[in-house]
């Protein structure tokens, strides 16, 4: 039915579109410049409308426009171009037809397997036709898989265009991975009545809930001196560091956390005697919780200073993105809307909080509802990555149904 999708799908994960979060440019990568590009080209041939690419803030836009004289919701879909922090270069996509639920042997020289004992989200797709790494790459499913479903589901109303349908908007956006690709975001020119991010996992996700997210650093200013005459003189700001750490809740990471749990997340530490810096990442779904929890990094910073007579340890905190269910709760239409086409389709919708973020948690807060669909890959950012082309078919199912009703 969407004869296109894994052509298009292996063409476009082979071109690497990694961000980089050390760039102060839009996009961070010139890659992703050439393959928006390249999208623009691809959206003109298919038969889109309005195709345009923004030098501003990166985003491809294009139009499908409305068949029907019915007063219908302008519904956006929107994917992002950039791949993780993780090698995109090289990207050779593995097809195993019919999958037994066994081990799967990704590079034979490198014995690198994806394991069913290590994931055994695998058996879900016994009988599918898996599409994987080499086991020396990501896949790029993430979200490669959602711009080409997108793709697909514009080729097929094209082609029928007794299906009936208002007007359709996509956008393909750059930098998702690095948290800066939705902030320049122009929802007026975008003008939709709600949007669906087509980012989500394995099929059924439905998403309308994320995180409130933060990031933290932590400087801290130590005193060196020669250790043999350091006695009530020297400060170790390592020693600080590390207490700093031991500070917080140490259930409350992520590796002892999950649904709706918040946590601190280290993410790095440098330093010496004389200096020393942390990076953290806050996270919780509930709004009061979250400020408690960025309360808490600005207490133990004042704890820590209590025994000095000048600020040694400073903290700055900076918000990253809030859960969007404030913004989508006042109008679920979409989340009712993406429901009744899944059921319709005989997809059971798993409606579950997001443990991350996506671009709709920043465009939502722009004023357009964005929730999440799923885009049926699993194991994102690594080279155990893969998709199944069921998947992504039921994925590209639930855009043309949701269209449709629509229109009803």
């Amino acid at each position: 039915m969407y004869e296109n999708l894994v052509n298009r799908f292996v063409e476009y994960v082979k071109i690497n579109t990694q961000s980089d979060a050390t760039s102060d440019t839009i996009p961070s990568t010139q890659s992703q410049v050439k393959f928006a590009q390249k999208l623009v080209n691809d959206l003109k041939d298919i038969g889109m409308s309005e195709v345009e690419y923004n030098e501003t803030n990166g985003f491809v836009t294009a139009t499908l426009p409305a068949n029907t004289s019915k007063n219908v919701p302008v519904i956006g879909f929107i994917a992002h171009m950039d791949t993780a922090d993780f090698n995109g270069e090289g990207v050779n996509p593995q097809f195993h037809e019919n999958y037994n639920g066994e081990d799967i042997l990704l590079n034979e020289d490198l014995n690198i397997r994806l394991g069913v004992k290590d994931f055994p989200n695998l058996k879900n797709y016994v009988g599918q036709t898996l599409i994987t790494t080499d086991g020396t790459t990501l896949l790029g499913s993430d979200d490669k898989s959602g711009i080409v479903e997108i793709f697909s589901a514009m080729e097929y109303l094209i082609a029928n265009p007794d299906i009936e349908h208002g007007k359709i908007r996509v956008a393909f956006g750059p930098d998702e991975e690095i948290g800066v690709g939705a902030d320049r975001f122009d929802v007026d020119h975008f003008a939709a009545d709600f949007a669906y991010t087509i980012d989500g996992g394995p099929v059924g996700e439905l998403q309308y809930e994320s995180f409130n997210a933060a990031s933290a650093h932590v400087m801290i200013q130590g005193k060196n001196v020669h250790p043999g005459t350091a006695k009530d003189t020297m400060v170790n700001a390592l020693k600080l560091a590390i207490a700093f750490d031991q500070s917080l809740p140490a259930d409350e990471v992520p590796e002892k956390t999950e649904k709706r749990e918040g946590f601190y997340h280290l993410l790095g530490v440098t330093g010496t005697v004389e200096e020393a810096s942390m990076s953290y990442i806050i996270r919780d779904h509930d709004r009061d919780l979250f400020e408690n929890r960025k309360a808490t990094f600005k207490k133990i910073a004042e704890e820590l200073n209590q025994p000095f007579n000048e600020e040694r340890v400073k903290v700055t905190l900076e918000d990253s993105y809030y859960n969007m269910r404030e913004v989508i709760e006042k109008d679920m239409r979409p989340v009712d809307l993406a429901e009744s086409a899944m059921s319709k389709l005989g997809i059971q919708p798993i409606i579950e909080p997001i443990r991350g973020g996506t671009d709709g948690s920043k465009i939502s807060f722009m004023g357009l509802p964005t929730p999440n669909l799923f885009a049926g890959g699993e194991n994102f950012h690594g080279r155990y990555e893969f998709v199944s082309v069921e998947s992504m078919e039921k994925a590209t199912d639930v855009i043309v149904e949701i269209i449709r009703l629509a229109a009803e």
